[in-house]
C-alpha cells in the first residue's frame, strides 16, 4: 500500500508570534493576566457592552472570565488578545486578532465608562500596525452589528472595506442580528485616518 506524501506546512510562518506589549501615547496594550478576571467580569456583565459582541454569554460571571483567561495566560494559542489599560494598568477593554477557520479576525470591546474618549481609535490601529509588521501579506477580517455605527466608522477610517452582510447569532441578545462583514486587505491600513 502506498502512502500519499503530503507537503508539510511551516506553522511558524502562519502565526504572528507571541502577544506583544504595545505602548501608545495614553495606553498600554499587554497580554492578559489571571488578575484581569474581575475587571473583565465587570465590563462584560454590562449589557450595553455585550449586546455588541457575538460570542459573549449573558449573564457573564467571574468563572466565564477565568475560563477565557486560562488558555490565553498559559500560552496555549497563537492568537493576540491584548488587554487595554491606561497608566494604572487596570483592564478596561480588549483588542484581539484571532485565527478562525483559516482567517485572521479582529475584535474589540471597551468598558462603557471609557466610551467616547478615543481609546479604541488609539488602541485598534496600534494593534493592527504591529500585526501588519509581523504578517504583512495577511488580510484581517472583522465586522460589526448593523446597529453599531461607531465601530463601523472606526473600521472604515482604518481602511476596512465592507464585503457583505450576514445574520450572526448573538448570545447576549439571544437572536440573529444583522452583521456587516469587513476586511482589511494587506497594505490597506490607514493610520493617519484613525484619530
Amino acid at each position: 500500500m502506498n502512502a500519499a506524501i503530503l507537503p508539510r506546512r511551516d506553522v511558524r510562518s502562519l502565526t504572528p508570534g507571541p502577544t506583544p506589549v504595545i505602548r501608545t501615547e495614553r495606553l498600554t496594550l499587554r497580554p492578559h493576566r489571571l488578575g484581569d478576571a474581575d475587571a473583565i467580569t465587570e465590563s462584560l456583565s454590562d449589557f450595553a457592552v455585550t449586546r455588541m459582541l457575538a460570542r459573549v454569554p449573558v449573564p457573564y460571571d467571574r468563572q466565564d472570565a477565568l475560563d477565557w483567561l486560562v488558555p490565553r495566560t498559559a500560552g496555549l494559542d497563537s492568537d493576540w488578545m491584548l488587554a487595554v489599560t491606561e497608566g494604572d494598568d487596570v483592564h478596561i477593554g480588549c483588542v484581539g486578532i484571532d485565527l478562525r477557520h483559516g482567517r485572521w479576525h479582529l475584535g474589540y470591546w471597551l468598558n462603557r465608562y471609557y466610551w467616547r474618549r478615543g481609546i479604541m481609535s488609539e488602541a485598534v490601529p496600534a494593534v493592527l500596525e504591529r500585526f501588519a509588521r509581523r504578517m504583512p501579506e495577511v488580510a484581517v477580517f472583522s465586522g460589526v452589528f448593523a446597529d453599531n455605527p461607531a465601530s463601523l466608522k472606526l473600521q472604515q477610517k482604518l481602511g476596512f472595506d465592507i464585503i457583505g452582510c450576514a445574520e450572526v447569532y448573538s448570545f447576549a441578545r439571544n437572536t440573529m442580528v444583522p452583521h456587516i462583514e469587513t476586511v482589511l486587505k494587506p497594505g490597506a491600513l490607514r493610520l493617519s485616518q484613525a484619530a
